[in-house]
């Protein structure tokens, strides 16, 4: 059996930079059960080496755990009842065991359980790539300076560019996704989840998203791209020396669509300065710390990249804007019904209501 606990020598092992939670913050798997399963599969846990929980994120649950010598990270999803096609591991899988050899910012999965039974729920295997993570509206440890700001929007906008160049069919995955009808069943999708968390009981901006999202003309449907679905800067691990990209991660709801999904998601993250309150406190890029570009000049430059027309892009943004806050209405649900005590999401609810709200001025052209 694997012994569960650090020797001063496995400490001094770790990979350098990596960033651990609290033992006292962590959530506690079957170690015991998942290193008998594991083994079964010729998959290894060194002794010495205790898994522990990464930090960051606020669904999916990431450990650092050294496997047949070689770390890796175990992933699998939160705990309590998830809303459907939500943080699909096996999805993840799919994708990440074989876009590895063609993009090589994916780092690769090694291996996917179905059986629930063994860690609590479906998991996976895939690479540790070390890298610096910035999460939340801080560049630290980088400098807040103009250069830093410039850096890290162009590293953005050129890493989603060459995402969506990835040739698909090259590595089997020519059929992930059903791009065809993406942008409606997308729509429905979300409104149907939106409905889910509270039971119906949509709220007035909520239902008048709603409707405005089922009325639209769907978007003119251009060549389908790999989507990653979730393309933000936390979910691009960098060098801090260059602040180049090292690895994509979080590909859990990874398929095939219109690339303007992909960018319509990051300037849902992207605050600026005269943005209201909700979009300041939603603090999940530093994209209001000096030098970033504003959201406009990031969809500019990425359409001279990639040959995109924006006429669509104001559809996307609504539908993505409304996708968000029905997010953070998942997270609040979760503290609600004890699902996790973690303080930050007992605001969520009334965040997203505002986030609701300036959705709206984006669907009525008040703002980009």
């Amino acid at each position: 059996m694997v012994e569960i606990g650090f020797t001063p020598a496995a400490r001094q092992r770790l990979p350098e930079g990596v960033a651990l939670r609290p033992k006292e913050a962590s959530h506690e798997l079957d170690w015991v059960t998942i290193e008998r399963y594991l083994a079964s599969q010729n998959l290894r846990m060194d002794p010495g080496h205790a898994p522990r929980q990464l930090l960051g994120g606020l669904a999916n649950l990431n450990f650092l755990v050294r496997i047949n010598h070689t770390w890796m990270v175990l992933r699998r999803p939160p705990a309590g009842p998830l809303p459907p096609g939500a943080n699909d591991m096996q999805r993840e899988h799919r994708i990440l065991s074989r876009l590895w050899r063609v993009f090589a910012l994916a780092p690769r999965s090694h291996h996917f359980c179905a059986d629930a039974g063994v860690a609590g729920a479906p998991f996976l295997l895939i690479d540790y790539r070390a890298g610096l993570s910035l999460r939340g509206d801080s560049v630290h440890p980088l400098p807040a300076s103009e250069s830093t700001g410039h850096q890290l929007s162009n590293m953005l906008v050129d890493t989603l560019a060459q995402l969506h160049t990835v040739d698909l069919a090259s590595v089997g995955l020519e059929n992930l996704g059903r791009p065809e009808g993406f942008f409606r069943r997308t729509a429905q999708g979300w409104i149907k989840r939106a409905q889910w968390v509270v039971s119906g009981d949509l709220s007035r901006p909520a239902q008048a998203l709603a409707q405005w999202l089922t009325d639209i003309k769907d978007p003119i449907a251009g060549k389908p791209v790999l989507l990653h679905n979730d393309f933000k800067l936390d979910n691009i691990l960098i060098d801090p020396q260059t602040l180049q990209p090292r690895a994509i991660v979080d590909w859990d709801m990874g398929t095939q669509g219109d690339g303007l999904f992909d960018l319509a998601t990051l300037l849902s993250y992207w605050g600026e300065p005269d943005d209201p309150s909700c979009m300041h406190r939603l603090a999940q890029m530093p994209t209001m710390q000096p030098g970033f570009s504003t959201r406009q000049d990031i969809a500019t430059t990425y359409s001279a990249l990639t040959g995109q027309s924006l006429d669509d892009l104001k559809s996307y943004r609504v539908l993505t804007m409304f996708k968000l806050a029905v997010v953070f209405q998942q997270l609040h649900r979760r503290y609600l019904v004890g699902e996790t005590s973690d303080p930050r999401y007992a605001d969520f609810g009334q965040l997203a209501e505002e986030l609701f709200e300036f959705t709206l001025d984006i669907s009525n052209n008040k703002i980009f």
